[in-house]
């Protein structure tokens, strides 16, 4: 049997969830994160912004590689083992429906219903590989243009929330900068909210726990380079 029979659309929306939280929130937290150590180390914005422009785009192209390289060995990884079950339905048949009827027999399933259901699914060449595939492996299929489309995402999301915190400093002026490092924690603040509340109110969960734990997860973070620019900027010399 084509392994292309046993591709099936991919989980869009959860792909599209967890790429674009990703790149998103990993673009925001570094970027703030950069900005405000180098805020605490500098006061020139033309430094500031070379900084940060410049980490906004190795991450981004960085984060988009990962997304894409990293789907890739996953789908791979999935067609090595649906050849793989394709050789044992061949080569042990009696072992691979003995392993449905054990899964079916895990669910609850007894007697002639459990036998029925067996036979029907080990009639059927395509039910039983898919069966085993997501029931046995617990794989989901990936189909050919899931890396570019995880990709795109991540990448875009990253430069979306890599660009956040920069956005107070082209409203402020370059004696301001204690301003816009509060003005960029309070909006990267609310994204991360907003991030953590969406996340929640798309999958399960409290909306404004998660939108906590989002922002305090992210501005620990950020403030962790702000803590890394103080000391340097205080060693006399640098």
């Amino acid at each position: 049997m084509p392994l292309r029979k046993t591709l099936k659309e991919p989980h869009a929306s959860h792909s599209f969830l967890s790429d674009f939280i990703l790149g998103t929130q990993d673009g925001l937290v570094n970027v703030l994160g950069i900005l405000l150590g180098v805020t605490a180390a500098t006061s020139d914005i033309k430094i500031i912004f070379v900084a940060t422009l410049a980490a906004l785009g190795a991450e981004s192209i960085s984060m988009g590689a990962v997304a894409y390289t990293s789907t890739i060995a996953r789908r791979r990884q999935y067609l090595k083992e649906v050849l793989r079950e394709q050789s044992e339905m061949r080569e042990i048949p009696a072992s691979e429906i003995e392993e449905v009827r054990k899964i079916l027999s895990d669910w609850g399933y007894q007697g002639e219903t459990l036998e029925s259901m067996t036979n029907n699914i080990g009639s059927n060449p395509k039910a039983m590989l898919e069966f085993m595939i997501s029931f046995e492996l617990k794989l989901a299929p990936l189909d050919k243009g899931e890396a570019r489309r995880s990709f795109a995402i991540v990448l875009s999301s990253t430069v979306f929330g890599s660009f956040i915190p920069l956005i107070p400093f082209f409203f402020v002026a370059s004696t301001n900068i204690l301003y816009g490092s509060v003005a960029s924690v309070i909006v990267s603040g609310g994204l991360l909210f907003f991030i953590g509340a969406y996340e929640a109110k798309t999958t399960i969960g409290s909306i404004w726990w998660s939108g906590l734990q989002m922002t305090i997860i992210g501005l620990v973070a950020g403030f962790a380079g702000y803590l890394i620019g103080h000391l340097i900027g205080a060693v006399p010399g640098l």
